[in-house]
This record gives C-alpha cells, sequence and structure tokens, in this order.
C-alpha cells in the first residue's frame, strides 16, 4: 500500500512540477512541519466519515466547503489541482481525494488515517440502513423515510454540483456540456 501511494505521490509530484506548481505543494511533513494538528485533521476526517452522504460530487463538495471555505486548510487552487489528479486515476475519487489531501498535509499516516476514517463510518452507517430497510422497510413510515431520503441525496448532488462547478467552470462555453454529461452519468439524475 504505501509502495502504491508512495508512486502516486512521486507522479503527482512530477506533474505538479511541469505545471508549475511550487515544491511547497509536497505533504507539511518533509518541509518539517505541519499545517495542521494531526488530532484536528483525524477528528475532521471522522466526522466527513459520518456524514458523507450523496456520492462522489457531495463528497468533494463537503470536502471543498469545510477545506477550503471554512477551514482554510488548503488553497481553491491547491484543491482544484488535487482533484483533477484524482479523477485521472481509475477507482473513487472521493475517496482518493480525500487520501491525497491527508497526505498533504500530515505525511504518510495522515493519508491513511484520512482514508481509513473517510471510509468506515459510512460503510456502518450503510450496513445499518440496509439492515433496518431489509427487515423493516414493507412498513409504510420506514418506507416514506428512505423515500424523503433519496430526494435528499438528490438535493445535495444538485447543489454540490452547482457550488463546485461555478467556482471550476470560468468559461460558460464549458458549463453545457459538463451540466449535460453530469445529468446523463449521475445515478441520481437517472433517479428522477
Amino acid at each position: 500500500m504505501q509502495l502504491l501511494f508512495g508512486a502516486f505521490a512521486v507522479q503527482v509530484r512530477a506533474v505538479m512540477a511541469t505545471n508549475g506548481v511550487s515544491s511547497t505543494s509536497g505533504p507539511a511533513k518533509e518541509s518539517g512541519e505541519h499545517l495542521i494538528p494531526f488530532a484536528d485533521a483525524a477528528r475532521y476526517w471522522l466526522k466527513l466519515g459520518f456524514i458523507n452522504f450523496g456520492g462522489p460530487a457531495g463528497q468533494i463538495a463537503i470536502m471543498h466547503d469545510e477545506l477550503v471555505d471554512k477551514k482554510r486548510w488548503i488553497s481553491n487552487d491547491r484543491f482544484l489541482h488535487a482533484l483533477n489528479y484524482c479523477m485521472l486515476l481509475p477507482g473513487p475519487e472521493a475517496q482518493q481525494l480525500a487520501i491525497y489531501i491527508g497526505w498533504l498535509l500530515n505525511g504518510t499516516w495522515g493519508g491513511i488515517v484520512a482514508g481509513v476514517l473517510f471510509l468506515l463510518p459510512a460503510f456502518f452507517l450503510i450496513m445499518g440502513l440496509t439492515w433496518t430497510y431489509a427487515v423493516h422497510g414493507d412498513i409504510g413510515w420506514v418506507a416514506a423515510i428512505f423515500y424523503g431520503l433519496r430526494a435528499a441525496v438528490i438535493a445535495l448532488v444538485l447543489a454540490a454540483v452547482i457550488r463546485i462547478g461555478s467556482k471550476a467552470l470560468k468559461n460558460p462555453i464549458l458549463v453545457g456540456p459538463q451540466t449535460s454529461s453530469c445529468g446523463y452519468r449521475h445515478p441520481a439524475a437517472r433517479m428522477l
């Protein structure tokens, strides 16, 4: 795992260097300082693990809102660069983004903790919701709650797409194709 993560970090640093991003873009640990106390970062990743519903668009929007706008742990440009690199890789981009930002903030252990805490709480919550639906899904009020959750998730995803899209898409010509591709590709859009 560390070898794979290290190889990814080397590739990202090489691409960042060719794009003119400074050498301070690496993890804070390499420069001898931590940008964020490890315990604060771990608490944030645990909180994110419990609230990261809505698929990748919602998860990325939550990370952007907290890490860039509220906590100001990383800049918007750095976040968008990290997101672009994670989108190029196969696999879950929100998970990769959490690991990468954890690594940027606190080195290798920061990436590991971010990845684990991003995934496990949501896994256990989904398992609990699945059990509840499987056992009690035929009860009217339980089915109504799950139906309402579906609408809430769709609203979260749409709000996330609008918020990040308005910051990332500077050219109005790109808004149309991107909007139509999100509507076609995202499962929440197909539930309507």
